[in-house]
């Protein structure tokens, strides 16, 4: 995981060529702001960066290999190394010294300290500069979270911020903020900030302080509503419509959640894993992991039945000019036949 390599960063062990792939920004943001930390001569400003679907490659090397200016090493972030996943050559903008690169990495400069990033689910396995630079750099792994590794990284993000958070709890702010980095970042650095940076996170200072996502608002509404709880389900909805949520748009995303319900089922009898049903799907592994768990799911012909029902009432929400929160909240009252 990536918290190991961040360690030795902040120690101070910086290697002299890094490989960050995955479409986790968040984790390659933080990756290279560590790596400036830890670098005394350099600062954001300071840091050279190339666009290498603009550049050719071996200007970044020619820029690697001259030596720094009042420096002991420079930072070189070279973005968009397409050229390290499968593409059609016809159109690719710039033309790589792919030759003089493998070349390169087998005696890196050692007064410069080069990023390649390539913000791709995927590099193509099969290309000889994939498996030399994979052997070459220092690999981060910039992929979803899920599970054990995002309360590890939960954890040790709350550490940073000078405070404590239990696996439970960082359960609790992942139902409340969902699972985006960058979003779970902010929102422990604000927990830090109310706490002045010491003691241990509690579920009542997460309810109080983070604002809980609409989308897993919606993932309660749509769960009470499966197990019959009415009375759950309409204060849940209540509740959004006090939050300015309209009655369209919350239709729109309980009619995708019972979409996703579909597919997940379907595949699990098929016997897809969760991360393979999170990729068949392009979601997110956290929204299977809940679906996969979630015991009160009714059969697939309910499920149908139930979009049925939310397609008429979209159709009606648009087609009315008046109260349009009675519409749904019908819907939610009526019988849920298992």
């Amino acid at each position: 995981m990536v918290n190991a390599i961040w360690k030795k960063i902040n120690e101070g062990k910086i290697e002299p060529v890094y490989l960050l792939t995955g479409v986790e920004q968040h984790l390659i943001d933080t990756t290279i702001k560590r790596i400036v930390k830890a670098m005394p001569d350099i600062d954001e400003a300071s840091v050279v960066r190339f666009d290498l679907d603009e550049t050719p490659v071996e200007i970044v090397l020619e820029e690697a290999d001259t030596l720094p200016f009042l420096e002991d090493r420079k930072l070189i972030v070279a973005n968009n190394a397409s050229f390290l996943k499968a593409s059609d050559k016809t159109k690719e903008k710039v033309v790589h010294n792919i030759t003089l690169l493998e070349s390169w990495l087998a005696s890196p400069s050692p007064t410069a300290v080069v990023l390649f990033v390539a913000p791709y689910e995927k590099l193509d396995g099969r290309k000889k500069i994939v498996k030399v630079l994979q052997q070459k750099a220092v690999v981060v792994e910039a992929m979803p979270l899920t599970g054990r590794d995002l309360t590890t990284w939960i954890q040790n993000e709350a550490g940073t911020n000078g405070v404590k958070i239990s696996p439970e709890t960082a359960q609790v702010l992942v139902e409340m903020a969902g699972d985006s980095l960058l979003t779970l970042s902010n929102e422990i650095a604000k927990i830090g900030m109310y706490m002045n940076g010491t003691g241990d996170v509690t579920r009542e200072i997460i309810e109080m302080l983070v604002p809980r996502l609409p989308e897993m608002d919606v993932f309660r509404l749509t769960d009470a509503y499966m197990t019959g709880n009415v009375k759950g389900t309409i204060s849940i909805y209540h509740d959004l419509l006090r939050n300015g949520e309209e009655p369209i748009m919350l239709t729109s995303l309980i009619a995708g959640q019972i979409r996703l319900m579909i597919h997940v089922s379907s595949l699990v009898k098929k016997g897809y894993q969760q991360q393979q049903i999170a990729k068949t799907l392009n979601v997110h592994p956290y929204r299977v992991k809940l679906i996969m768990e979630n015991r009160s799911i009714p059969k697939m012909e309910r499920l149908l039945l139930i979009l049925q029902k939310l397609a008429k009432i979209d159709h009606q929400l648009k087609s009315t000019s008046g109260k349009r929160e009675r519409v749904l909240e019908i819907f939610f009252m009526e019988p849920l036949r298992v």
